[in-house]
Order: C-alpha cells, then sequence, then structure tokens
C-alpha cells in the first residue's frame, strides 16, 4: 500500500469499528502493512508477568498484572482531521511554485 497520506502526529479519527468516533494522535504508521497506531484506540487487555527476580532477593524488577496496550488499526478506517474546520476529510495534493507538493483538506482547501 504505497503512498499512504497519514503521517506521524496527525490528528485522525476512526471512521469505522469498535472505536468509531475517536479522535487520537498518530503514533505509528506501518505503510506496506495498510496499518496505523493510534494513541488511546484498540486498546487491548495484555495479562503481563512479572519480569525478572533481582538475585538473593524476592522484588520483581518488573511488576505483573492486566496492562492496557494499543493495538494497530487498519489505515481504510481512519481519516485526518483538518486542522482549520475541525472536520476529517479525505487528503488531497497540491503542487507548490517552488516544487514542492503539500497535502490539502478536500472540504475547505486548507493545508494539512
Amino acid at each position: 500500500m504505497p503512498g499512504v497520506d497519514i503521517k506521524r502526529d496527525d490528528t485522525v479519527r476512526v471512521m469505522a469499528g469498535k472505536d468509531r468516533g475517536k479522535e487520537g494522535r498518530v503514533v505509528r504508521v506501518l505503510p506496506r502493512e495498510g496499518r496505523v497506531m493510534v494513541d488511546g484506540v484498540a486498546l487491548v487487555k495484555k495479562h503481563q508477568r512479572a519480569a525478572g527476580r533481582a538475585s538473593g532477593s524476592s522484588q520483581a524488577i518488573q511488576q505483573g498484572g492486566i496492562i492496557d496496550v494499543e493495538m494497530f488499526v487498519d489505515i481504510s478506517n481512519v481519516q485526518p482531521v483538518c486542522k482549520s474546520c475541525g472536520k476529517p476529510t479525505r487528503v488531497g495534493h497540491r503542487h507548490e511554485q517552488d516544487g514542492s507538493k503539500v497535502r490539502i483538506c478536500r472540504k475547505c482547501e486548507a493545508e494539512l
């Protein structure tokens, strides 16, 4: 899935799935797999075993328990949120005079 229009640190809204309607910041993007990791979205419970014991001590170095872990979401289930109009939008492109290509909002034509 080359040419992904969602970048790290973009604000996105989840459009489908169990977390539909939630917004968050993109933490990680895997363009080849077509997946993104969004802060505070797709949380699952993981049972963590207490790791490592210091020699001669009964104290665990890392505490065990049930922790929340963020999972990846399919990139087709999220849309970037425009900074100026505040709505989820598709991404367009505009070529500037200096030869650079910028991402724009399809609704208000503002730069993303």
